[in-house]
């Protein structure tokens, strides 16, 4: 199965647009991610819908952030994202005949949504800038030591 990595690569977009500040365009994002900019530009649609980035196009234009990072949980990229799925298992059947099927089906769908609702309260927990905060602490202390200010961000 897939995984679907939309999260992952929207976050890393955003983190990237603040360190480099102003408007990004999807090639260089692209570049920086190793990712078609189509790609990039589909996932960052959601993200303008969603208030989280503004565009421009034409000569000079791209994306730049609408909101600040402590302002945009990772629930509400996930959200802006379309909400896909958390989860990859289920039920073999949706509406199985068997009995012992059913119970397997409403116990396994009950401690999805128990896991589901505990994802979610931790992703709507959690500011983007919280990750850029981990990014920043997990920097070499080498570059720290000598007084460089290195960008953590390649």
């Amino acid at each position: 199965m897939r995984r679907d990595s939309r999260l992952s690569v929207a976050l890393h977009v955003l983190l990237h647009m603040e360190d480099m500040g102003g408007v990004v365009t999807s090639e260089v994002m692209g570049r920086l991610l190793k990712a078609n900019p189509v790609v990039v530009r589909r996932t960052m649609a959601g993200l303008r819908k969603a208030g989280i980035l503004t565009s421009v196009k034409g000569h000079g234009g791209g994306w730049s952030l609408a909101r600040t990072l402590d302002t945009v949980t990772l629930g509400d990229v996930y959200v802006a994202l379309g909400t896909p799925a958390l989860f990859g298992i289920g039920p073999r059947d949706e509406s199985p005949g068997c009995l012992v099927e059913q119970v397997v089906n409403r116990s396994l769908q009950e401690s999805l949504d128990e896991a589901a609702a505990l994802l979610m309260q931790r992703l709507h927990g959690t500011t983007v800038a919280d990750l850029g905060r981990r990014v920043r602490r997990s920097q070499p202390r080498t570059a720290k030591k000598r007084g460089r200010s290195v960008s953590p961000f390649p």
